[in-house]
């Protein structure tokens, strides 16, 4: 098979000259020869080896495909594996895979090219906590069979709550008793014990089994029972604002904690009781669930479903300040005179076993605490002097607040936590400051008259004791009548001045030409000397009135400048989602609420916005559900934004508690059994609990859902709606993929669509008949019977009867011999034996289903032969 071609010289070769040979193989068969070519020279023979190679393959195949630890979340995840080519000729591979986890493997079979690689890629489905340790075996064309190991650890996604000091999981945290209206701080870890990112959200449950509201737990049991108005105080009760979580959502890092601070707020319940009767205590039992966003189908089917979460009790007790005093609230102190003081001893008490109490006395005219501020402990007491300093003359009843100082929580944009007063105590002092009595003293005026004196001008006191400063005949009201007026006066303007009777000293003075002066009694215009030494001129009258005003409007500048500031800090207290920037109710009327009203506002009360530094609680996220299920809307939708409000709401960036209120489901679509080249449809329920609009896209890449439509829609606010999910397929076996979506363009999902492909299939009522005469029958009459063919499956299944006919042949027939039986519908047939010399009393008939399997059916003649 080797062909030499070369022409040998006939002479010597010279030096530096050549000799050029061709060897040529022709393979007759596949298989590598090998020969050799004799050279020679002179009297020396070389031999050249000759090898003939047939061109071959050469496929080689990684040996492990490794997932490393993947969360369960329902989500098929993929891998890439190749087989290269390092032949000179293209080679063949077969991949076989008979495992009990499903895996989904492109291609399953092909050609590689020499000196190329083909990627295979291998998915697995993440859809429940397993280890997955499957052999993959894959036929190379010239090595053989080789096996492939798929390996991964499927996690559950878990959150855990751990002591920030221990590092242990926490399964409750117990508050302790707490004054109402004052908090208590508890910080805990939050650890994600999974292989990936998770947005967290906390919901805090009040509706849920074993939960306390209020109760006394130290009653009896009779006692709660017969307080029925319990249940009714504590309906409508925002337990967001008992606990406060902070943050309560995220983002963690795999592996990594984060620190929560929870705060215990408790509010004392309306009750009726006596007068004399303290608030009773208050225990509460409620449980805090810490959720992954995205990972389920909601928190209504998580809440029937029971999902794995993480669940933190939280207890803890609401005690009222039970400070007494003695003597008191109200404390009489004995009469004294201005200088003089009066002291009381008030013995301070605190009635609580389990909580010490911090007092503080605000600061009160004419009164001395000692000590101002102090601690009590619980069942102690404490002595404080009362002293009554009066400055002043007559019965001064004064409420003295007394403020209980704890722990309290400041919620403006962000909470914070300090110490203040948060709650008060109302004490009543009463004490009397009398007057001395002081002889009064006269003398003669030198000449002198000031210009405010008494009625005469002739004499002035020297010393009038703390009478007022005021001339007594300032302080006549004749200004107010018309009594002595005279008649010429009585319609003058009401703008001129009344000079006193005695201010004639002070009437040389320099005046203003623009103010006029009456008497006081008769109204009668006075004379007022202006002299030009003294006046001011024209112009410095402009001069002085500009002067006024430069200030003027420069104080007013200043006022403008304040009020804006303020108008601007009140405008900050109130932006937020529910104010808007504006003060609750002002400039508004109270609508007036008639009784079929009272349950629709209770409605809305609960589905009003959540503020973003609000804890989610199950009662609003249903109340809201609830709400948004009432408006549906199945067509009309938009599948781009269009308005500018679309436009601004769906470029949001939602946190995760938004998304946590967007319901996407069910992330798991089961199809169930499913007949080749049909077509299933369902419904991809989206339910938008925001009070923005909010743009759904999905991305489909699966050819079995390529009929899905539509593929965008923008849901408006509290609306619910679904897009149809069309499923075909011709390819038998189990199904599994899963398709992604976005919200906003920004936060992505997915959703597992499962189905077990089957063939078209029909039932039968009964696989043997029993053929009976009916009584009184002649000999020759037909027996007949119906047998039910049923069609479990979803798509049309065409059928054909077909005989088996033995060496006797067959006495039976039925009707009708083919037809078609809908989906989920069914069909009677009727068998008839006809009766006959030599007829058989059996015979068999296969019900033939198109591109489906036979049906055996045995019928059988029961014939009574008469004596």
């Amino acid at each position: 098979q080797f062909k030499l071609i070369v022409e040998n010289p006939e002479k010597p070769i010279a030096p530096g000259l050549q000799v050029t040979a061709f060897v040529e193989y022709y393979p007759e068969k596949k298989e590598d020869l090998q020969d050799k070519l004799p050279l020679l020279i002179e009297d020396d023979i070389i031999d050249i080896p000759l090898l003939g190679l047939i061109p071959r393959c050469y496929l080689e195949i990684e040996s492990e495909i490794s997932f490393g630890a993947v969360t369960a979340n329902s989500e098929i995840i993929s891998k890439e594996i190749n087989i290269a080519n390092h032949g000179s000729s293209s080679g063949r591979f077969e991949i076989s895979y008979d495992g009990v986890v499903l895996l989904n493997i492109e291609p399953t079979r092909g050609v590689v090219e020499p000196k190329s690689v083909k990627t295979i890629k291998v998915g697995i489905c993440t859809d429940v906590p397993r280890i997955i340790k499957e052999v993959i075996k894959v036929e190379l064309e010239g090595r053989g069979c080789t096996e492939v190991w798929v390996k991964a650890v499927v996690v559950e996604q878990v959150l855990k709550v751990l002591g920030v000091s221990c590092g242990t999981i926490l399964k409750c945290i117990n508050f302790g008793p707490v004054y109402f209206g004052s908090s208590k701080i508890e910080q805990v870890s939050l650890y994600n014990e999974s292989p990936e990112c998770v947005d967290w959200v906390a919901v805090l449950e009040d509706n849920t089994i074993g939960g306390e509201m209020g109760t006394d737990l130290q009653r009896s049991a009779d006692a709660v029972l017969q307080d029925l108005s319990l249940k009714n105080r504590t309906r409508d009760i925002d337990v967001s604002t008992l606990i406060l979580c902070t943050p309560n959502q995220g983002t963690l890092p795999p592996y990594e904690k984060s620190l929560v601070t929870l705060c215990f707020s408790p509010k004392k319940l309306k009750r009726e009781f006596g007068v004399n009767d303290p608030p009773p205590k208050q225990d509460y039992v409620l449980f805090l669930r810490f959720e992954a966003v995205g990972n389920n189908n909601g928190y209504l089917q998580a809440l029937m479903n029971h999902p794995h979460h993480t669940e933190l009790a939280l207890t803890g007790s609401g005690l009222p300040v039970m400070l007494t005093f003695n003597p008191g609230p109200v404390i009489k102190f004995m009469d004294c005179f201005c200088g003089e003081q009066t002291q009381v001893l008030c013995t301070l008490r605190n009635e609580s076993e389990y909580l010490p109490v911090t007092f503080s006395f605000r600061k009160t005219a004419h009164f001395n605490i000692s000590p101002k501020k102090g601690k009590i402990k619980k069942k102690s007491t404490k002595d404080v002097a009362f002293s009554f300093s009066p400055h002043q003359i007559g019965t001064l009843n004064v409420k003295q607040v007394v403020d209980i100082i704890g722990t309290g929580l400041e919620k403006n944009n962000l909470p914070v936590w300090k110490t203040k007063s948060f709650h008060q105590i109302y004490l009543t002092f009463i004490g009397v400051c009398k007057s001395k009595r002081k002889g009064v003293l006269f003398k003669i005026n030198p000449g002198i008259t000031p210009m405010i004196s008494n009625a005469t001008g002739q004499f002035v006191a020297d010393d009038t004791g703390w009478s007022p400063d005021t001339a007594p005949v300032a302080m006549l009201k004749s200004a107010q009548t018309q009594i002595h007026t005279h008649q010429m006066n009585r319609n003058c303007k009401d703008d001129a001045l009344t000079a006193f009777p005695n201010d004639r000293a002070a009437s040389i003075r320099p005046s203003e030409w623009n103010k006029k002066y009456r008497t006081i009694f008769t109204k009668t215009e006075r004379y007022n000397y202006i002299d030009p030494e003294f006046s001011y001129t024209a112009y410095e009258q402009l001069s002085k009135e500009a002067h006024k005003k430069y200030y003027r409007d420069y104080i007013s500048s200043f006022r403008q400048c304040r009020l804006q500031k303020d108008a601007a800090r009140q405008f900050y207290i109130y932006d937020n989602s529910v104010n808007i920037g504006l003060k609750p109710a002002e400039g508004l009327m109270s609508p007036k609420l008639s009784i079929t009203d009272i349950d629709k506002e209770k409605l809305l009360f609960k589905t009003l916005p959540l503020d973003e530094n609000c804890l989610l609680t199950s009662g609003k996220l249903v109340a809201i559900d609830s709400e948004s299920s009432f408006k549906e809307i199945w067509s009309g939708l938009s599948a781009m934004p269009s308005s500018t409000r679309e436009k601004e709401d769906c470029s949001l960036t939602l946190t995760s508690k938004q998304i946590h209120q967007i319901l996407i489901g069910p992330s798991t679509m089961d199809f169930g059994d499913v007949c080749v080249h049909s077509t299933t449809v369902r419904k991809l329920h989206i339910v938008n609990n925001l009070l923005v609009h909010i743009w759904i896209q999905i991305e489909i890449e699966i050819d079995e859902l390529q009929q899905t439509s539509p593929l965008s829609q923008v849901v408006p606010p509290l609306t619910k709606t679904h897009i149809p999910i069309v499923f075909e397929t011709d390819t038998l076996g189990m199904f599994k993929r899963s398709f992604t979506y976005t919200i906003n363009n920004q936060h992505l999902g997915h959703v597992l669509v499962v189905a077990k492909v089957v063939s078209v299939e029909l039932e039968l009522s009964a696989r043997e008949l029993i053929l009976n005469p009916v009584p009184g029958y002649l000999a020759e009459a037909e027996f007949r019977t119906t047998v039910r063919v049923y069609n479990p499956r979803n798509h049309p299944a065409k059928f054909t009867w077909k005989p088996i006919l033995r060496d006797r042949g067959t006495a039976f027939s039925i009707q009708p011999t083919k037809g078609s039986v809908e989906a989920y519908r069914d069909l009677e047939c009727e068998v008839v034996w006809h009766p006959g010399f030599n007829s058989p009393e059996a015979g068999e008939f296969n019900l033939c289903v198109h591109e489906g399997k036979k049906i055996k059916l045995k019928c059988f003649a029961k014939v009574r032969i008469h004596p």
